[in-house]
Parts: structure tokens; sequence; C-alpha cells
């Protein structure tokens, strides 16, 4: 029996950033979904949802190595047929047999912490470890991150699975060779409270890259400077947006349509402050002065947030909340339960709290220094609508447990 765990994920900064080749830095929860499976021989997979089970949903799937075909669209086998689909095209095929699966996840669907993303990496890893395919943890990553956007042709990009297969808190570089840096502070909690409110990246993403798209179009169809003329593309990942100057972009912004501005202005904003989040990541030192013209927010708010202890944790959160109003008022992914949800963990004590993942629903994730504090948030969180919650360090990456 081959037992083999990946981590939930927090979109933990420059959310709605990686399809368009921006940096992202995702954190891994200590909520993991785990893999158990034996090798049975012939070419027959066997897999087996607890969850869906428990849930008195279909839960069973099978199919053979040489004929995998997709069933309709949301059924939970896919991501599993996907994986293996992919590991026989990259030259795998013939090292593989059939094997009996079972899946158990303590991460909630459609909440925003990366469950799809922790299951490919959790079937790739086990796949590698039971056939001995010598995958490090970058293929791992990546082998997962195209059986969901190659093979299911789900637009995502690849924050979920590079971020469940290294786990910690990385800065991942979304264009190639996709660097990772490992970043070391890992001295606070994160708190995870569901709105219950499920989401689909599927439908949200689509849609806001088809009005970047329309943005772009019409700020190239302006007379344009030369340099900002090579910095824009007309798709959205093609743009050259670390380069892009807010200021110099502004004075043509009132020329293009509203919510294509918004978007936009999202990106830059976006970006900017992950970079003085990264800053305070490395234990950089990063002045009051810096983060009020970064974020906007008044010296009053800065000493409010700086009264509950910690000044590093202080600054990170201000960039947290910072970047959940640009979610909320530029890229518009929130929802009033999640406000209110928000809300409450903010006054609560946490020093900043905003959403994971695609949004219109989810979780909503916030920062503080310890378990105890955590619980109060949490507490805050469930009594003001959340349905589920936890309280966590920062987790391993995909690992197996027994073998």
């Amino acid at each position: 029996m081959i037992v083999v765990s990946a981590p939930a994920r927090a979109d933990f900064l420059n959310t709605h950033q990686d399809y368009k080749g921006l940096p992202v830095v995702p954190a891994a929860l200590n909520i993991r979904l785990r893999v158990r499976g034996r090798v049975s021989g012939g070419d027959l997979i066997r897999v087996r949802s607890l969850n869906l089970l428990r849930e008195g949903e279909p839960y069973e799937d099978e199919f053979r190595l040489g004929e995998i075909s997709y069933e309709e669209r949301g059924w939970f086998g896919n991501y599993i047929r996907a994986v293996v689909n992919v590991l026989r095209k990259y030259g795998y095929e013939g090292k593989m047999k059939g094997v009996e699966l079972e899946i158990d996840s303590e991460i909630p669907m459609g909440a925003g912490l990366g469950s799809s993303g922790a299951l490919e990496v959790a079937v790739t890893k086990f796949f590698g470890t039971a056939f001995n395919l010598g995958l490090n943890v970058r293929k791992v990553a990546e082998l997962s991150y195209i059986a969901e956007r190659e093979e299911l042709g789900i637009p995502c990009g690849r924050l979920d699975q590079y971020g469940s297969a290294f786990g910690g808190i990385i800065k991942l570089e979304t264009r190639p060779p996709f660097r990772v840096e490992r970043l070391r502070k890992e001295d606070f909690v994160f708190v995870v409270v569901n709105s219950g409110i499920k989401h689909s990246t599927a439908e949200i993403h689509p849609k806001r890259q088809r009005e970047i798209d329309e943005g772009l179009r019409q700020l190239l169809e302006q007379k344009l400077p030369p340099r900002l003329r090579d910095l824009i593309r007309p798709r959205h990942f093609e743009v050259k947006w670390e380069e892009i100057r807010e200021e110099d972009l502004l004075p043509y912004i009132p020329s293009i349509d509203d919510v294509p501005a918004k978007r936009i202005l999202f990106t830059i904003r976006m970006q900017r402050s992950t970079e003085l989040a990264l800053k305070i990541l490395r234990n950089e030192r990063v002045s009051r002065k810096e983060v009020m013209r970064s974020t906007g927010f008044t010296e009053e708010y800065l000493d409010r947030k700086l009264s509950l202890g910690r000044e590093d944790l202080a600054l990170l959160g201000i960039v947290m909340d910072y970047q959940h109003t640009l979610l909320r008022d530029l890229y518009e992914v929130s929802l009033p339960e999640i406000e209110k949800i928000r809300d409450a963990m903010l006054d609560a004590g946490a020093y900043g709290a905003k959403i994971s993942g695609a949004g219109m629903g989810g979780a909503v994730i916030a920062i503080t220094d310890n378990e105890e504090r955590g619980k109060e948030i949490l507490r805050a969180g469930i009594d003001a609508g959340g349905v589920e919650g936890w309280v966590s360090r920062i987790g391993e990456g995909v690992r197996v447990e027994n073998a």
C-alpha cells in the first residue's frame, strides 16, 4: 500500500496573475488530500472517492491505460484520467500497470484552496512512486499542470500545482523556465474560513481574460509613446506587465471602456504591491512611508495594524488588505457574504485578510502570529457566516507517507 498526500494552498499574493505570466506567491497549508493505493497489475485503473461516498454521490471510476477518454465536465475521475494520459504522452506508458486508488481529502472543493491541483499532484506522485518513474518535485508539478490545463482545458495557471508540490511559501515565476524561490519566512499562522459558496475557475478566468484583452486592443488603437507600445501586446499573457509604470499609462486609461480599464489597473497595482510584500517575506527593510505610498492606506490605519504586535506582519497584512480591495473593486470577484466574513476576521485581530482563489465565493485567508489568536479569528469568521475553517501553520509539499 502506498499513501501519498498533497496540501491545499492559500492563494497568498498576486491572485489572478499567473495566467498573465506574472509571479505568484502560494502558501501550502496543513490541510491535505491523501491518495492510498496499490498496484493491481493488468491495465485497469480503479478509483474511489471517499468524500463523494460520504456525500451519497457517485464515487467510483474505472478506465484502462490504453483507452482513456473523458466523462462529462465536473466528473472527479477526469482529473485522474488526465494525469495518466499525460504520463502516457510523456513516455511513461510502458512502465505503468493497473492500480486501485482511494482518495480522501480534507480540502473542500470550489473553495479557492486548490483542491484539484492537490489531487493531480498527489496522483502524479503516486504513479511516480509506484512505478519508479524518477519524477522530481518540479516534474510532478509541471505534469500535474499540463493535466489540468492542456488535457482538461481548464484555464488555470501553475499556481495550484506548484504550490501543492513544493509546499512552504514560494515565489513562482510563471514564464519559462518557471523558477521557484523558497521564501523562508514561516513564523506566522494562516486562518482559513470557507464561505461555503462554491466558485468555478473555468467560469471566472476566461471572462476576465477577455476583458483585459479588449482593454489592450483599445490601448493599442491610441497614439502611444514607442516605449509603452513596445510593452503592450494584444493578449494578456504577452504583455510585459512588470515594466509598465502606472503613471505612463494613466493618460490613456480614460479613453478605454471602464471595465477593461479596471482590469488593467488591477494587474499593474497587484504586481507592484506583491513586489513590496516579497521584500517583507525576505526580511528586507520596508519603511512605513513606502507601504502607505504603495497601498494608499493612511498612517492611522498603519498604526492600528502595528498595535496588534508585530511590525512585519502588520506591513504584510496591509498589503493583503490592499490586494483584497483590488480584487473587490477593480476585478469585482467578491460578494457581500465574503465581505462580512472578512470584516469579522479583521475585527477579531487578523493582521490582514483577503480572498483566496478566483473569487465569487470560496475562502477568506487571514494571517496572525499564534494559534490562540487564530482560533479567535476563526470563530469570528464562522459566526459571520463561514461554514468551516482551519488554523494552519505553513504546510509541507507533496510527500509519500507510506510505501
